[in-house]
């Protein structure tokens, strides 16, 4: 995204034939954007709407302030995580290949949540971090340790593995490679692409079928 826009030339309001949906989405990939890029604190609404090439009223219209704006993305982007999570619970099999692959598509499908955890959960004074921690983690990362208790059980990991460490190893291998991005195309040369991805998740699969199971 062009952060040097013209905002004079792009139109603002409402846009003729777009859904509300659409402008919902339109606003919430935007947002999902800049907050990984700039901060939370550091990305007013005005310009969101520019970037967005809507109107500011249309923003507080659809997502109340900025706060709740934030909430929405970070809802959006784990709400499809947290209910494959939930159905694994009650599935049979739940193995650390298979949870990485639902992380990898997590990240895959929006790249730039990694990086917004990072500055909004992750480190010391971010804005989300009480919120995820409270109402979020126990939904993602933190059901993880049980996920692999049920494998452990059942014979199928290593009887060693220490389950919340297990979960961490798991959550850094699959998260760190989109935190890492601005680094790792340019000076590793992995690819991000749809090609580089299943690349990335078969090598993680190989790794944790070989450290973690049995």
């Amino acid at each position: 995204m062009n952060q040097n826009t013209a905002t004079a030339e792009r139109p603002r309001g409402r846009p003729v034939n777009t859904s509300q949906q659409d402008l919902k989405t339109q606003i919430l990939d935007t947002a999902e954007i800049l907050f990984a890029e700039q901060g939370y604190s550091a990305t007013s609404i005005r310009r969101l709407a520019d970037e967005a090439g809507v109107n500011p009223a249309l923003i507080h219209y659809y997502f109340g302030n900025k706060k709740e704006l934030l909430l929405k993305v970070m809802e959006r982007s784990f709400e499809p995580l947290k209910t494959a999570l939930a159905e694994m619970k009650d599935g049979t099999e739940s193995s650390p290949a298979m949870i990485a692959n639902l992380m990898l598509s997590m990240a895959a499908s929006h790249p730039n949540i990694p990086r917004l955890m990072t500055r909004e959960v992750l480190l010391p004074g971010g804005e989300m971090q009480e919120f995820f921690i409270e109402n979020m983690a126990p939904l993602l990362g933190g059901a993880l340790p049980g996920l692999l208790g049920k494998e452990k059980s059942a014979g199928r990991m290593r009887q060693d593995a220490d389950l919340p460490i297990s979960a961490l190893l798991i959550l850094a291998v699959c998260v760190f490679p989109f935190i890492a991005r601005s680094l790792a195309e340019p000076v590793l040369g992995v690819k991000f692409d749809d090609d580089g991805i299943e690349t990335l998740n078969q090598q993680i699969s190989a790794l944790l079928k070989e450290g973690m199971a049995r």
